[in-house]
């Protein structure tokens, strides 16, 4: 048995998988001990080890595990033949910065500045709104994006938890219900035929629920790459899975029918925008 101390909890930005919130401990995790139990000096379970941090392989004293009430809520989503999803926050954030906190009129910065809510989801629905800052859930602080998504995940689907927000200075609290991403619209599913850089692509519209599957942004919008067909031409100009296809020519790309008559013309040069691991990637080519 080894003893250590738990340095830090939530941590997120760590970079390992996308339910991106750990424990991080320097009690001894080495090779071969992921999966593995990290209990309590009382003999409770409080997390699962998956990784170490190491530039040589071998434990340095920073390893890092899944909180065991995040393994619970994974193994009550697949129980009975179901399907792990993020609960779906429909908005976006960014951490709360010195400038910001300074813009905002805040005494120190802390918390998720909203910048964007999904219409009808379940932000919007809950009153919150683009320029709020949400301080806390259930009570316990959140410093960005992605321990406002570990708070809201530790909770069961249709479970409500509490958003403390600032709005114009003011503290206030909105309940928040905790729901899946819709597929809302359906994705259907298409390979692309003709003479264009996107042939023998299968593209679909994205929707909450198939950029929870891809592992990007719930709110990214466009149409997604499912996959390319061997030899075609979307292979061989380099399109992947996983690709948003954002802008074609100048034609911003919001649904599957746009983007099937958006290729159905003959310019001399494609100008493509995708979405590729979160960052805008431009392709041009020449007919």
């Amino acid at each position: 048995m080894t003893s250590g101390i738990v340095s830090a909890l939530a941590r997120t930005q760590v970079g390992i998988n996308d339910l991106n919130f750990f424990i991080q401990t320097d009690a001894a995790i080495n090779p071969g001990n992921s999966g593995g139990a990290l209990i309590s000096l009382d003999g409770r379970l409080i997390g699962i080890n998956t990784a170490i941090y190491s530039q040589s392989g071998g434990s340095i004293g920073i390893g890092f595990a899944i909180p065991s009430n995040m393994v619970s809520n994974v193994v009550a989503s697949l129980s009975g033949g179901g399907k792990m999803v993020r609960p779906w926050l429909g908005m976006t954030g960014q951490p709360v910065t010195n400038e910001i906190a300074q813009q905002l009129g805040l005494r120190f910065p802390s918390g998720v500045l909203v910048e964007a809510v999904y219409p009808d989801g379940p932000a919007q629905r809950a009153g919150v709104r683009p320029g709020d800052v949400v301080r806390a859930v259930n009570g316990r602080e959140v410093t960005d994006i992605d321990a406002l998504r570990y708070r809201v995940a530790t909770h069961r689907i249709g479970d409500s938890v509490a958003f403390e927000i600032v709005r114009r200075g003011q503290a206030q609290n909105v309940n928040f219900s905790v729901e899946v991403p819709p597929e809302i619209p359906p994705r259907n599913a298409t390979e692309l035929s003709g003479g264009h850089p996107l042939e023998g692509a299968t593209v679909g519209n994205l929707s909450p629920a198939l950029a929870d599957e891809l592992g990007i942004d719930l709110t990214t919008r466009g149409v997604a790459v499912l996959q390319t067909r061997r030899g075609s031409a979307a292979q061989r100009f380099g399109f992947r899975p996983g690709d948003i296809v954002n802008d074609i020519n100048g034609v911003q790309i919001a649904d599957l029918p746009q983007l099937q008559r958006t290729v159905t013309q003959t310019p001399q040069r494609w100008r493509f925008t995708i979405v590729r691991g979160g960052k805008k990637l431009q392709l041009q080519i020449n007919r």
